[in-house]
């Protein structure tokens, strides 16, 4: 039976542990992890325990640990419980990385990261998101009592997930690799008849707690749906109010009595490729100055982990050279945390005319003060959600790694 114990403690750790950390490890080494080890294990542990309840009815209230002789029960018990707090802190660590690469992709509002390790990039810790989890599972533990009642919300939340994933997985098969269509459909429609029948048989739980996941989920996606709906109608009107970039620039140069060029570098911030900075433009018509150097610098987040620092920036002299203004535009993988020092280090004396001084440039943020106004962007309700969930929005001036004493934060107003 020694055997047998080592595999069914090997699957007692749970599944989680073994895929919520495949943004640190990659696909690789969690699918080696999962055929070579985890999958055989869970394969025997549950035959193991079904031919123990098949032959001793009894053993159905605890088959894992009575599957295991009296002397090691104890040490089971032991091995069980470390196995459980590794497998939670796997989960934790996987909800910070989910929740930065959704903020990185814009379906959460910019949440301040923490990095653990100097040489693990992915190694990270959201307060936030720490202190959400913890509010929430002390609210169950109050709420529930005991883990048996939430039996039915965990099997609604396995379920639930289990077809989920079933859905993705068929949904890339056939788009991303072009599998056949009718192949697709075969394969889709014997797994999810399985799926939906779990699951239709966990909604007559509904009343019995397996309510609690599927709030879980719509309440998750009603933020994210509304965040991300909510910055497309914010970079619309944002975009409207910026005006074209390239216009901008060559009325600079039509006007150039109207402003004082005043020494140094500044580095203007902005989220679109094709706008002028706010703050780049209140600079010019209400202060009427512009430095002599101006570095206009757009960000953009990739559907990739990581771009290679060779193709992070590309620059353009927007039509004008040796006029002391260009435009940069970095991109960012979805794991990444932009630093914006660090990525302005990698420019190219030729590429920015020699002249631009990092050592002591200023840079300039626009902040945009959310309001609801009366357009039908938005259901009313998404509106009150969008303006709160932007409250968490972590300072931007730390998220993109700039010096405080050398930051200007200049603010205007969108209605949404």
């Amino acid at each position: 039976m020694s055997p047998g114990i080592a595999i069914s403690a090997v699957e007692r750790v749970g599944t989680e542990s073994a895929t919520a950390d495949m943004g640190h490890f990659g696909r690789k080494a969690i699918a080696r992890g999962w055929l070579g080890l985890v999958l055989p294990a869970c394969v025997l542990s549950y035959l193991g325990q079904g031919e123990l309840i098949l032959s001793d009815e009894s053993a159905i209230s605890s088959p894992f640990f009575l599957l295991t002789p009296d002397w090691a029960r104890l040490p089971m018990v032991v091995l069980a419980t470390a196995a459980t707090v590794i497998a939670s802190q796997a989960v934790i660590t996987g909800a910070f990385s989910v929740a930065s690469q959704a903020a990185q992709l814009g379906y959460l509002p910019r949440l301040r990261i923490a990095h653990t390790s100097a040489s693990t990039i992915g190694q990270i810790y959201v307060p936030f998101i720490n202190w959400l989890l913890m509010v929430s599972v002390l609210t169950l533990v109050f709420a529930f009592h005991s883990s048996a009642a939430l039996a039915y919300a965990f099997g609604m939340a396995v379920v639930g997930t289990i077809t989920i994933t079933t859905l993705l997985f068929f949904y890339l098969a056939r788009v991303r690799f072009r599998t056949p269509l009718w192949l697709v459909l075969t394969g889709a429609g014997v797994l999810l008849a399985v799926d939906l029948l779990f699951f239709a048989a966990n909604l007559t739980k509904l009343l019995h707690g397996a309510w609690l996941p599927l709030l879980i989920g719509l309440t998750a996606f009603a933020v994210m749906t509304t965040w991300s709906r909510g910055r497309e109608v914010v970079t619309r009107e944002r975009a409207r109010a910026e005006g074209p970039l390239r216009e901008f620039v060559t009325d600079l140069h039509d006007r150039r009595a109207a402003f004082t060029r005043v020494p140094g570098t500044a580095v203007f911030l902005n989220r679109g490729k094709e706008t002028a900075p706010l703050a780049l433009r209140a600079n010019v018509e209400h202060n009427h100055v512009l430095h002599e150097q101006v570095v206009i610098l757009s960000l953009e987040t990739d559907t990739v982990p990581y771009v290679p620092d060779s193709e992070r920036i590309v620059v353009d002299d927007l039509g004008f050279a040796q006029d002391g203004v260009i435009h940069v535009v970095a991109r960012y993988g979805y794991i990444e945390t932009p630093n914006v020092p660090a990525t302005l280090a990698l420019l190219e004396p030729e590429s920015t005319e020699g002249r631009v001084s990092l050592d002591g440039a200023s840079y300039f943020l626009s902040k945009i003060e959310l309001t609801r106004g009366d357009a039908p962007t938005m259901a009313p309700w998404r509106k009150r959600l969008f303006i709160a969930t932007s409250y968490v929005t972590a300072d931007a001036a730390e998220y993109f790694g700039l010096p405080r004493d050398r930051t200007v934060i200049m603010g205007s107003r969108i209605a949404v």
